[in-house]
């Protein structure tokens, strides 16, 4: 066999061990076992059957071996990425997966066919896509070119995704925020939420030296020159109004501190957030007059207990579940998300999944979600901080801040520290445009962490070979060294 021919068969890269992410994984698997034997036990106990057992192991095992699986693939690829993203995003899920297979799978009902999928098995299949679309991006994602050079056509493309869904999409809950295609629904905002990042990356990147620059003052504020500022104001604009229009404020909430949060990090101009803040205070009190919903959803948050029958009856809901479940939790099954088949709280599978978790694994159990968070934000800002230009940096920073941002705003909602709003909590809640989306971000940050590819080692030669070249090295020395 030539040369040629072995080099061939070769595999392309040289695979890498990934011990830190191995590591994590083996603590995150015993974790998610013991939450899922905890919770068939107690729907055991409560059947009248007070025995210890594993229960159903099919679908902790198969979500374990597709978590496993993508860390598989990772080591194969032999890129250097981070190694703590993936085991964060399963344990995560994995506590996602806990709850759907403990709420009433009636909750959620899909047909594929002659298929029907219930809450938890849905939810394994999206966690199954979101955690290919990971390992997909970490492993074939390997140039930024497609995101840096086309950006205004991605902001073209997510505000065209956004009025088809105006015009077609299906009205829930008096918001129309879904777009169907055949038997699988989605809302498109969710994408939206990604699309926005790069053009914000992109557009920043350009002109970030002329939008820290200073040629006109409001005040005490000093503005940016506004002829660099209005294309990307303009584009914002009009997502934000669409959303806004589609009773989205969920989503509007998110995009303007992704848009502001951005424009600091490029300018590092506190006036900038001042400005903002400003802005969005006054379009609050604009919305709160002009749109009856906003103002529903506010005076909710003031006090839920005089609507507790009607309006605020999820708020309220909410609290007593954070109140029973105190520091040490109720315990997995054992909390109240349901009474009989009928949930507790409202839409407890996407708006109310932290509380339901916070209910039965308690405050040191909704601190260790909340950590679990901090932890995929501070490794996606220490992928910015490491990037090699500002485009990388800038859109790094802001797929962190999608995810970041967005667990603050629902988790705070749930607490009754905001308003509640219509988005969910990453890869907790049940939803697949939501997971997907942010399967996206997280493989994209997992690109952007890449420190090179390990080549395959070279072909070694004959021992013949070897000790000619060896003597004849040992000669060059010899000789150096006389002369």
């Amino acid at each position: 066999m030539t040369a040629d021919a072995t080099s061939v068969r070769r595999w392309p890269v040289r695979p890498r061990p990934r011990p830190r992410e191995l590591a994590l994984l083996a603590v995150v698997a015993p974790t998610l076992l013991l939450g899922f034997a905890t919770l068939r036990t107690q729907q055991l106990a409560a059947a009248g059957t007070d025995r210890l057992t594993l229960g159903d192991p099919i679908v902790p095992a198969l979500y374990l071996g597709l978590l496993f699986a993508a860390h598989a693939i990772l080591t194969l690829a032999g890129r250097q990425t981070d190694q703590v993203l993936l085991p964060a995003v399963g344990l995560l899920g994995g506590l996602g997966l806990l709850l759907m297979e403990r709420l009433p799978p009636s909750l959620v009902v899909q047909r594929f066919g002659p298929l029907e999928l219930g809450l938890g098995s849905l939810q394994l299949l999206w966690l199954g896509l979101a955690l290919a679309i990971i390992a997909a991006f970490g492993v074939l994602v390997r140039s930024d070119t497609w995101l840096r050079l086309y950006k205004y056509s991605w902001a073209a493309a997510g505000i065209a995704l956004l009025l088809a869904v105006f015009v077609l999409g299906h009205e829930v809950n008096g918001a129309r925020l879904t777009l169907c295609l055949g038997p699988v629904c989605g809302q498109p905002s969710e994408l939206l939420k990604v699309i926005l990042v790069v053009f914000l990356a992109g557009y920043l990147s350009e002109n970030r030296a002329l939008l820290a620059s200073r040629r006109s003052r409001l005040g005490p504020l000093g503005l940016p020159p506004l002829q660099h500022l209005l294309p990307m104001l303009a584009t914002w604009a009009i997502a934000l109004a669409i959303v806004i229009v589609q009773r989205d404020l969920g989503a509007a909430l998110l995009f303007f501190a992704i848009f502001l949060a951005l424009l600091y990090v490029a300018t590092a101009r506190w006036s900038d957030v001042a400005l903002g803040l400003i802005l969005f205070v006054a379009g609050s009190a604009a919305l709160y007059l002009l749109l009856p919903h906003v103002r529903t959803r506010i005076d909710i948050w003031l006090d839920p207990w005089a609507q507790a029958q009607g309006a605020g009856y999820q708020t309220v809901r909410a609290l007593y579940a954070f109140g029973r479940g105190g520091i040490l939790g109720t315990g997995l099954g054992a909390g109240l998300p349901q009474v009989g088949d009928v949930p507790a709280i409202p839409a407890v599978h996407t708006d109310f999944a932290f509380t339901a978790l916070a209910e039965e694994t308690g405050y040191l159990g909704s601190l260790a979600i909340l950590a679990t968070y901090a932890v995929l934000v501070e490794r996606g800002l220490r992928i910015a901080a490491r990037s090699a230009d500002d485009f990388r940096a800038l859109l790094a920073a802001g797929l962190t801040l999608v995810i970041g941002i967005q667990a603050v705003i629902i988790v705070g909602g749930n607490a009754r520290l905001i308003p509640l709003t219509g988005i969910t909590a990453p890869f907790l809640s049940y939803g697949g445009s939501s997971l997907l989306a942010n399967a996206v971000a997280v493989g994209l940050l997992l690109a952007l962490s890449d420190r090179g590819v390990a080549l395959p080692p070279p072909p070694r030669r004959p021992a013949a070979e070897r000790l000619v070249a060896g003597l004849r090295a040992a000669g060059d020395r010899v000789e150096r060294a006389i002369t």
